[in-house]
Formats: C-alpha cells, sequence, structure tokens
C-alpha cells in the first residue's frame, strides 16, 4: 500500500508541475485557458473562476490543463484561414497565436520539471552526498584474513598496487581479484610514512567466480553536505549530466532498434517505474526524492520530443 501511495504521490506531483507551466505562460500570453484539473476524467467537482475550470477528477493520477483551440489544432479540425476576421476567443486560441508564444507554452512543462528536478537535487545535496576522495583507505580488517597476518591497519592509505596507482575501490579490486594465491605488493601511506607490505592473497567464491581476496573493507568517498549556495549549483550540475546520459542513452537505444535491429532493452513502463518505486521506499526517503528527480528529468526529455509537430502545426 505504501509503494503505490508513494508512486501515485510522485507521478501526480510530477505532472501537476508540467501542466502547471503550460498553464502559467498560456495565462501569461492571454491564451485562453478552460479547465486546470487535478487527476483524471471523470469530474468529481469543480470550480469556476474567471474563465477557468479548477477541477478536482476521480482518477488521483496527475493533471491536466485544457487550451482553448489546442484539441482543434492537433485534430486538424481548425485553421486560422477559416476564420477571417478572427472573433475575440479565436483570437485566444491556443491554435492562433504566434509561433513562439506555442512553443513556450509547450517548453513550459518540460521547464517546470528539469527546475523540480533541480529542486529535488539541490536539496539532496544540502544533505550529503558520497564524494570521491580520489584515495582508497583502510577502515576494517578481517580476523584471520591474509592483511591480519602482515603489516596493514585501520587508516591505512594504499596508494599502488604492484607500483600501479590506485584511486579507487574499482581499481583496485580489478587487480587484486584476478591474483588468485599470488603475493601482490601493496604501497601503503600512513600519516608521513610510506611502506611497502607483501601479502598473498586468499581464494573466495563470489557469485560463482574464483577471485583473490586480502580481507579488508574500503572506502573512497566521504559525505560531503554543500551549503545553501553551493546546492543549486551542485544541484543544476547534476540534472544537465543525468539529462546529457539519458539522451545519450536514449540515442544509442533507438540507434540500436531502428539501425541494427536490437530490442530495447531496461526500458521501464508504468508497471516497471512502480516497481521501482517499491524498491526506492524500502532504501529510505533521500532514494524516493532521487528518484522522483530522475523521474522528473524524464518526463522532461520524453516530452520535448514532440514538440516540433506541437509548435509548427497550423503556420497558416
Amino acid at each position: 500500500m505504501l509503494t503505490v501511495v508513494v508512486f501515485l504521490l510522485i507521478l501526480t506531483i510530477l505532472v501537476l508541475i508540467h501542466e502547471l507551466g503550460h498553464f502559467l505562460v498560456a495565462k501569461k500570453f492571454g491564451i485562453k485557458v478552460e479547465e486546470f484539473g487535478f487527476g483524471l476524467p471523470p469530474r468529481a467537482f469543480g470550480i469556476k473562476r474567471g474563465e477557468t475550470i479548477y477541477s478536482i477528477n476521480w482518477l488521483p493520477i496527475g493533471g491536466f490543463v485544457k487550451l482553448y483551440g489546442e484539441d482543434e489544432a492537433g485534430g486538424g479540425k481548425v485553421s486560422t484561414k477559416n476564420h477571417e476576421p478572427l472573433t475575440n476567443d479565436l483570437k485566444r486560441a491556443f491554435f492562433s497565436r504566434p509561433i513562439w508564444q506555442r512553443a513556450l507554452v509547450v517548453v513550459a512543462g518540460v521547464a517546470m520539471n528539469f527546475i523540480l528536478a533541480v529542486v529535488i537535487l539541490s536539496y539532496i545535496f544540502t544533505q550529503g552526498v558520497p564524494t570521491a576522495t580520489g584515495i582508497v583507505k583502510i577502515n576494517e580488517i578481517v580476523a584471520d584474513s591474509p592483511a591480519a597476518k602482515v603489516e596493514l591497519a585501520k587508516g591505512d592509505v594504499i596508494a599502488k598496487i604492484n607500483g600501479e596507482n590506485v584511486k579507487t575501490i574499482r581499481e583496485l579490486q580489478s587487480k587484486i581479484q584476478p591474483k588468485v594465491e599470488e603475493e601482490v605488493v601493496l604501497t601503503i601511506q600512513r600519516k608521513d610514512e610510506t611502506k611497502e607490505v607483501a601479502v598473498k592473497t586468499k581464494k573466495e567464491v563470489i557469485e560463482g567466480r574464483t577471485v583473490g581476496i586480502i580481507g579488508v573493507g574500503l572506502s573512497d568517498s566521504v559525505i560531503k553536505h554543500y551549503s545553501i549556495w553551493e546546492a543549486p549549483v551542485a544541484g543544476i550540475t547534476e540534472a544537465i549530466v543525468i539529462s546529457w546520459a539519458t539522451i545519450s542513452g536514449l540515442a544509442l537505444m533507438l540507434w540500436g532498434w531502428l539501425i541494427l535491429g536490437q530490442a530495447p532493452q531496461g526500458v521501464a513502463g508504468p508497471v516497471g517505474v512502480a516497481q521501482l518505486t517499491g524498491q526506492v521506499v524500502q532504501v529510505g526517503p533521500i532514494a524516493v526524492f532521487s528518484f522522483a528527480g530522475l523521474l522528473s528529468l524524464n518526463l522532461a526529455i520524453f516530452n520535448i520530443l514532440p514538440i516540433p509537430a506541437k509548435i509548427f502545426l497550423y503556420l497558416d
């Protein structure tokens, strides 16, 4: 039940924020807004303020904005040539507005989702995020392990293995794991002292693979808390990085599908997103916020794709 509630809440917030962007910019340009709805029809009740109905609908999923003349334009039923001179209402119809106004109305929804993602990511940065340090530090030594039998201690920094620099745990593991029951030489930094320690790895089976281990717990990052001044910059940067990664991944997927004939992999629909929501709910609130930010960026990207069709319809 909690998963369902969180899923519907995230979806509703993301869609309402998106529609709010369309609503605000349309109002700014004087485009007639017939209805701003919370949830999806059928309508439970509505209140009319001015020319706009603000409604609550029975299906609690997202929301919508109904712009006068948008459906007719999109369906090819109305053209500005059919109404000369235009009546006051038709002058305020979506399809009759200048192309730049239509563009801004459409892009406003995308912009609002991007802004929401930046706000969410900025909040997460204020709460603390893992930040790479560029050093691999020993936090724990397993009893009776190869590391416990040699001169290694908690707090030691592993700078090199067999003379090769290591800056991340992944790099260290890639060099140790292939050395099954073999000796490796670690260059250790301990305060102001640098020394070399030889240690023979122990054979271990991990996920069906036989690898070498030395029996240490490691860290290569620290939790960094950003100030309220630093967080927005970090949030914008992260949003841009995620957006670019999403666009690049989408382009590669389309290339593989359309050109190479490869079936798309890792694409999740509503059911898949709901399942992922259940997983992040179990992790905690920060994971839920992070997931919502990622979904907001994806909503922005996928909604910007059909923009040309919406903007350039009915140039006559």
